[in-house]
């Protein structure tokens, strides 16, 4: 009885006591995402989505052009950082393999490319999915000379425009001031005169934001008076970095549709407030004259309509067949063979690609307007310098 009576003056004693105070449960601590990590699965051509249904004899023409392109380079040459597509010699035969294929042997080109090449699924930190957006080539009116309608200029390159290799062997752009290289010129002191005596127009539009789309996109077309096109290529940037306005406009909650057709659309019925707003994109284009069929990428050939790409050369060599599988805007599937032939300054990561829809209005609307998930296969020559071809 008696420890009975202990224990329960024990519990009564507890049960009065002050509550211990809690604790506030921990914070999370943030979390950065895991690097970027580029990996390379083999696969077979049997289970990529849509290989069997692209009509493969299309995607010919931006593969010619690639190899006229490496046939000019010495036959040791690496193609891509760490000889990611072999060398030059590797080509040799896979490209003239490809111009005896007629335009309209789909089931030649096919037989081409599985046989020449093999497919690997492309991965970062293991995840096949990544982002793939879409670009186009503006065609808008304009002048050689300036006139009543035409009063906006397109720039050449500037005589006091420096570029040279930075200390990480990058590029530096600038201009010197004593022994120093300095910033260029931002887009609204450009804007605001900063070049009238140092760069002289090789065009002249009508309208600033269908200029600043331009500057968005890089190459463009200029459809003069007289009915000729004359077609222009970036010839500089002034270095700074490029800020899109879907961002600048969502950021100011004056849109909540950031496609580029709708951003157009705002800007041009708000002329008051797109002057300042274009501005805030420090990044400025300077362009020059060009020939060709198609705009330039960053390959050095023309891009094909629906069959180029821009990637990231970081991870992907320029020149390499890519088999992609996304959608269109409308949502209807996107599974076709494109060429790695361009890169872009917001083309950044292991899986990630700008299509190129083409010229004109559609190509506009398509573009402008698609934002997908998807992946891609990268197909590599079966046949490559055993020592660069160490890791693939």
């Amino acid at each position: 009885m008696k420890r009975l009576a202990v224990l329960l003056f024990a519990a009564l004693a507890a049960s009065c006591a002050p509550e211990a105070p809690r604790r506030p449960p921990p914070v999370p601590t943030p979390t950065t995402p895991p690097p970027e990590s580029f990996g390379l699965v083999p696969a077979r051509f049997a289970d990529i989505p849509g290989w069997q249904d692209d009509e493969l004899a299309q995607a010919l023409p931006a593969l010619n052009r690639t190899c006229d392109r490496l046939l000019k380079l010495p036959f040791d040459r690496s193609v891509g950082q760490d000889g990611m597509g072999g060398t030059v010699a590797d080509w040799y035969t896979p490209c003239a393999a490809a111009k005896r294929i007629g335009p309209a042997d789909h089931q030649g080109a096919r037989t081409f490319f599985e046989g020449w090449f093999s497919p690997f699924l492309a991965v970062n930190n293991g995840s096949a999915e990544g982002t793939f957006t879409g670009y186009f080539e503006p065609e808008l009116p304009g002048s050689r000379t300036r006139t009543g309608r035409f009063t906006v200029p397109i720039l050449g390159k500037p005589r006091d425009l420096a570029i040279r290799k930075g200390a990480d062997g990058g590029q530096e752009t600038g201009r010197i001031v004593g022994t120093k290289l300095v910033p260029y010129y931002t887009r609204a002191e450009i804007e605001a005169g900063a070049l009238d005596k140092l760069a002289v127009p090789v065009a002249w539009v009508e309208d600033p934001v269908d200029a600043h789309i331009l500057h968005i996109q890089g190459s463009g077309r200029i459809r003069l008076e007289d009915g000729s096109v004359l077609r222009l290529g970036v010839a500089a940037t002034n270095g700074h970095k490029f800020v899109g306005i879907s961002k600048i406009l969502r950021d100011r909650g004056l849109v909540t549709d950031t496609s580029m057709p709708a951003v157009r659309a705002w800007l041009k019925a708000n002329p008051g407030q797109a002057k300042a707003l274009m501005a805030e994109n420090p990044r400025y284009v300077f362009y020059t004259p060009i020939s060709g069929d198609g705009p330039l990428g960053s390959e050095g050939v023309a891009l094909t309509a629906g069959r180029s790409m821009a990637v990231d050369p970081r991870y992907v060599a320029l020149g390499l067949p890519l088999f992609l599988d996304t959608v269109e805007p409308s949502g209807q599937p996107l599974r076709r063979l494109v060429m790695a032939q361009d890169t872009g300054a917001a083309i950044k990561g292991p899986v990630r690609g700008d299509f190129f829809w083409g010229t004109g209005e559609d190509a506009f609307q398509k573009a402008g307007r698609m934002k997908s998930p998807g992946r891609y296969w990268v197909l590599l020559p079966q046949r490559r310098s055993p020592r660069i071809a160490e890791g693939y």
